[in-house]
């Protein structure tokens, strides 16, 4: 019973004329900078900053910083619960592509990068604040995860993925503010220093119920690690332009949305502690309101509780207990 949920992909243009569709979580990166009246600013802002970002870590053979330029594809995945062609959105994804403006020649980058979900927006912001209301200590909810989990690994699995994308998808996330990460001696060409934490995150171990598991890089010129969750071997799977591309695509929006950490005025060092109240840190240009964002993710997960859990509950608990990969 490893894939009888049916699965659809749509995919869409991510540029400085994008706007986000009707199914599209409004509380997504690249969604949230496609509104309001400074939403192309926004946009052209974070896409200069990506092929900035790019040619400064694919300097081989590239003496103006120009060469090449990051293209962004949304991917959409929708879900057919009972086979009659009602769908629900799932899970939401970014495909980076790489065009070298010295050959012409335009390739295809990772999948993956940037990872949304109405069920996660249900599990954090539901079920996760229902069990721990009025509580004096935390606490997680029953099988915590494992839908959300069986879900992506069955999209990963499933013939509409494997007909698209020919490799698995790395999600590239922001280190753990929680967590101590010291970093090792092993350097990457392109990922950077290695960091190692003490002890897995919550978002450690809810993405390792979607069979991904976490290597924390530094990248040159970079001031603090990201968090690549992966299945296989990500330093040997995966080309260093394919690299590079999820490098300069993530850490923008991680500048955006988290500058305290990762637009910090100075490096991290050989032990560092992420902070969201670090003082000393710049702001992009572009803007983006992380409160408001917050109050939509609760909105989001009752939405998805009304129109996906509940209607579906029993065969979903069904389904996933008996899921084997």
């Amino acid at each position: 019973m490893s894939n009888d949920f049916a699965f659809s992909i749509k995919s869409s243009v991510f540029d400085e004329h994008y706007n986000p569709s009707e199914n599209t979580r409004i509380t997504t990166n690249f969604a949230n900078l496609a509104r309001g009246t400074n939403r192309q600013q926004n946009l052209r802002n974070a896409l200069m900053m990506m092929n900035n970002r790019f040619n400064s870590l694919a300097h081989a053979d590239n003496p103006k910083g120009d060469r090449y330029a990051v293209e962004l594809e949304i991917i959409s995945a929708e879900i057919d619960i009972e086979g009659n062609g009602k769908t629900f959105p799932v899970i939401e994804i970014l495909k980076t592509n790489i065009v070298d403006r010295k050959t012409q020649q335009r390739t295809d980058g990772i999948v993956g990068n940037n990872f949304s979900s109405y069920v996660r927006d249900y599990d954090f912001s539901v079920r996760l604040l229902a069990a721990n209301n009025n509580q004096s200590g935390f606490s997680l909810p029953e099988g915590f995860g494992d839908l959300h989990g069986n879900i992506f690994k069955s999209f990963v699995n499933s013939s509409a993925y494997q007909e698209r994308f020919n490799k698995k998808p790395v999600i590239c996330l922001s280190v753990s503010s929680k967590n101590i990460y010291h970093r090792t001696d092993y350097q990457h060409p392109v990922l950077g220093f290695e960091y190692q934490q003490d002890e897995l995150s919550l978002t450690d171990h809810y993405f390792g119920k979607m069979g991904l598991q976490a290597r924390y890089f530094m990248p040159e010129n970079s001031v603090a690690p990201l968090a690549f969750y992966f299945t296989g071997d990500l330093l040997n799977d995966y080309t260093d332009l394919e690299l590079i591309g999820t490098i300069s695509t993530m850490e923008t929006f991680q500048k955006i949305y988290r500058p305290e950490i990762y637009n910090a005025n100075s490096a991290a060092g050989q032990c560092y502690q992420p902070s969201l109240t670090h003082g000393d840190h710049s702001l992009t240009r572009i803007v983006y309101d992380r409160e408001e964002r917050s109050q939509l993710a609760i909105e989001q997960g009752k939405f998805t509780e009304e129109h996906f859990i509940k209607p579906y509950q029993e065969i979903l608990e069904q389904w996933s207990a008996q899921y084997v990969l």
